[in-house]
């Protein structure tokens, strides 16, 4: 299985997926909106109160992204290996 064939089967599984835990979980999408949305008043609120603050503030979880990554290569690996 070539690369490309691979990255297209589990970008429709992991949709997939995600729309079914959506499914499983109803009051998830609304909880996840909320809580994004309180997050995103608070950052605009402290940066209101206090001007010497830059007017927009990051939020990057790049040791979860880091984590995420590490996990996901090594599961791609254990499949190919598997599938070899």
């Amino acid at each position: 299985m070539s690369w490309l064939g691979f990255s297209i089967v589990a970008s429709i599984v992991l949709t997939v997926a995600l729309n079914v835990a959506l499914r499983v979980f109803p009051g998830a999408a609304d909880r996840l909106h909320n809580a994004l949305a309180r997050m995103a008043e608070s950052a605009d609120r402290d940066a209101r109160a206090g001007e010497s603050q830059p007017r927009v503030r990051w939020y990057f979880p790049w040791k979860a992204m880091l984590i995420a990554s590490i996990v996901l290569t090594i599961v791609i690996n254990v499949l190919l290996a598997l599938v070899r």
